[in-house]
């Protein structure tokens, strides 16, 4: 496959995952589309599209409210299953078009998301190719800030709009949605993951390194549930200690669950 293609939502993953493109092939070799939903905020279409302008890249809308639109007529859906079916229009008009011209298919999903399972399977989760797999959110922002400086440095374009680093990260698969909807934030998130899948923790070790209790059942809770969605996962570059797929894996089914230790009135967690 001589090129690649990814979807372009204005976040900062997606153009990160851009910009690592174009720097490894070259912009004549990588293809952006924007998707855009009846959710979707007039700043990520011009997010997307000014990332595509600085880097150089094809860039391409296709709206999706349409398609989605077809679905939701012939099939009721609601909640949680009708944001899925919008990323799994994008999944499958990106595959459609990776088919199509050659392209491999880039995900874009960072570890913190695939750590917990905050992707849609055959939807964002689709792809040939992970860039960012194993790198965790806070440092997805600090690879940004890092590749924008490199570039002031030798006098060149910033490659990854402010705006994509500066706003809050959300999926916009419904109305005024965040990820701090779902999710502790990704400060608190990443030293967790960082000590329970890098690290090995257990629940004892990581309430003894100061998490709080709730987000740490929670967290793990999420984790462990979410390893049917990392089997199905594209293949992504390795950096850390321990990288899903290939240093983890754990049974997809099993009957055990750690669980809190019961703390009395007045004694010490």
């Amino acid at each position: 496959m001589p090129s690649v293609v990814l979807g372009m939502s204005g976040g900062i993953d997606s153009a990160l995952v851009a910009a690592l493109a174009v720097d490894a092939l070259g912009a004549d070799r990588v293809h952006g589309v924007g998707l855009p939903s009846k959710w979707s905020s007039e700043h990520s279409l011009s997010d997307a599209e000014d990332s595509a302008r600085r880097l150089g890249m094809h860039y391409s809308v296709v709206p999706i409210a349409p398609m989605v639109d077809a679905y939701e007529a012939s099939v009721e859906l609601s909640g949680v299953a009708a944001e899925n079916l919008q990323a799994r229009v994008r999944g499958t008009l990106l595959m459609g078009l990776s088919n199509q011209h050659g392209h491999l298919l880039l995900a874009t999903s960072n570890k913190s998301e695939v750590a917990v399972g905050y992707s849609t399977l055959y939807g964002d989760a689709a792809g040939g190719f992970a860039p960012i797999k194993d790198v965790p959110k806070t440092l997805v922002w600090d690879l940004a800030r890092w590749r924008n400086a490199s570039a002031r440095e030798r006098g060149e374009t910033e490659p990854i709009p402010q705006n994509s680093i500066d706003k809050p990260p959300s999926a916009e698969l419904a109305p005024g949605q965040q990820d701090s909807d779902s999710l502790p934030s990704y400060e608190v998130l990443d030293a967790v993951i960082a000590d329970y899948v890098d690290r090995d923790l257990g629940m004892a070790e990581l309430l003894e390194r100061g998490h709080d209790p709730e987000v740490v059942a929670r967290v793990l809770r999420l984790v462990d549930t979410a390893e049917f969605k990392r089997r199905q996962s594209a293949p992504g570059t390795k950096i850390s200690l321990k990288a899903f797929g290939r240093d983890r894996r754990l049974p997809v089914t099993n009957r055990w669950r750690e669980t809190l230790p019961t703390v009395r009135e007045g004694a010490q967690a």
